[in-house]
């Protein structure tokens, strides 16, 4: 008889490369702490690599894909969706900037690549970006809008539908993998630099404020959705929902969790081919949740270090982010991964801001991608109410 292997998910590996980073850093010689500085110069520059690489593989094909489809109903989800995803991620930074000031300001987060007593890499391996990361987006837009005028079996589609499975593959079996001994380094030299506490402290007051928002996101759009259906109780439909929530929480992917919330919109009432259309459709576009937890760990990074931030610069980031997670892989963290980018190009985040942006986002992964898909049953609803009676 085949013995079952014990698998760790990321976030159970996340943890514990936090712990043992943390310990490593009291315990650790300089010599033997360096080593692990050295990969994380290194993984970083790879990681700076694939960025744009990541925005190309991703966006091209969902902008090809969702618009060589036609139909009133794919453009009015779209739309629906993203707006959803903007206004999530909108309600985020505001909630932040009435409560982030006086949760975070006894706190002083530094960079442990800057402190005086951080470790320095042995060498550092410079992996120029093929291209910029605006660069990419302008590029991925002009390739998808192309894509999209193509017939299903062109070369071109095919080809870029190729290296969406190959970027896909690097984050799944590289990346992914390499991320806990990056996070150990990262929190190995931010305890030598006596940043730790600080750090962790922060970590546990965003979390629970995100948590907050996204149960309040969940309730305001099951309020709106309440006024296209005939069940006027948010709370009903938001319960019916709840196996889904509690699915995404175990399965943190929305497509695995696709066919709970199915079978919990169409108990809703949605239209069983209204249902299977907006579905599977929003299980890539619609990202509510990790569109507000990247945008309140954003805020409260900047807020923390005294990076310069203001409305129109976040209204920017924001507009973008939605675009950039659009069929993000599906693997833990693809959001952050495909989120990367423009958290430096835009915000001017270092690559240990990245690192913490990672760690927040992976510990708080179940949730968001909860939000999502629990969200997508109210989107369905309000789809339900204009074309039900089309299809």
């Amino acid at each position: 008889m085949r013995e079952k292997k014990l698998k760790f998910g990321l976030l159970p590996r996340i943890i514990i490369a936090i712990i043992l980073g943390i310990v490593a850093g009291y315990v650790f010689p300089d010599w033997l702490g360096r080593i692990f500085v050295t990969f994380n110069a290194t993984f970083s520059q790879f990681l700076s690599f694939c960025i744009p690489l990541i925005i190309i593989g991703f966006v091209t094909m969902a902008i090809g894909e969702i618009g060589s489809k036609s139909g009133k109903m794919l453009l009015f989800t779209a739309v629906l969706a993203y707006v959803a995803t903007f206004l999530s991620a909108s309600l985020s930074y505001f909630t932040g900037l009435l409560t982030f000031p006086s949760l975070l300001s006894d706190t002083a987060i530094r960079q442990a690549a800057v402190a005086d007593n951080s470790l320095v890499p042995y060498f550092v391996i410079n992996m120029p970006p093929v291209v910029d990361v605006m660069s990419a987006l302008v590029l991925s837009f002009v390739l998808g809008l192309g894509i999209s005028c193509q017939s299903e079996d062109s070369s071109l589609r095919r080809g870029f539908g190729e290296l969406r499975e190959i970027i896909v593959k690097v984050i799944g079996s590289v990346i992914i993998p390499l991320l806990p001994i990056y996070i150990f380094g990262i929190f190995m030299n931010m305890t030598i630099s006596g940043q730790v506490g600080a750090v962790l402290a922060t970590f546990i007051k965003i979390i629970a404020i995100i948590f907050v928002i996204h149960i309040v996101v969940l309730v305001l759009q099951f309020s709106v959705a309440s006024f296209f259906t005939t069940t006027k109780n948010p709370f009903k439909l938001l319960g019916t929902m709840l196996p889904a929530y509690f699915t995404a929480l175990g399965t943190q992917s929305s497509a695995a969790t696709i066919p709970v919330t199915l079978a919990q919109t169409i108990k809703m009432g949605v239209k069983p081919s209204i249902a299977g259309f907006v579905v599977p459709l929003c299980a890539n576009i619609h990202m509510s949740g990790s569109a507000l937890k990247i945008t309140a760990c954003a805020l409260a990074l900047m807020m923390t270090q005294g990076i310069p931030y203001d409305t129109p610069l976040f209204m920017g980031f924001i507009a973008m982010l939605g675009v950039t997670m659009v069929a993000s892989p599906g693997v833990p963290g693809g959001s952050i991964m495909a989120s990367l980018g423009i958290l430096s190009s835009i915000l001017g985040f270092t690559d240990a801001d990245n690192a913490l942006m990672i760690a927040l986002y992976i510990a708080m992964d179940s949730f968001g991608t909860a939000c999502n898909v629990t969200g997508d049953g109210a989107l369905s609803l309000i789809v339900n109410r204009f074309f039900a009676s089309k299809v």
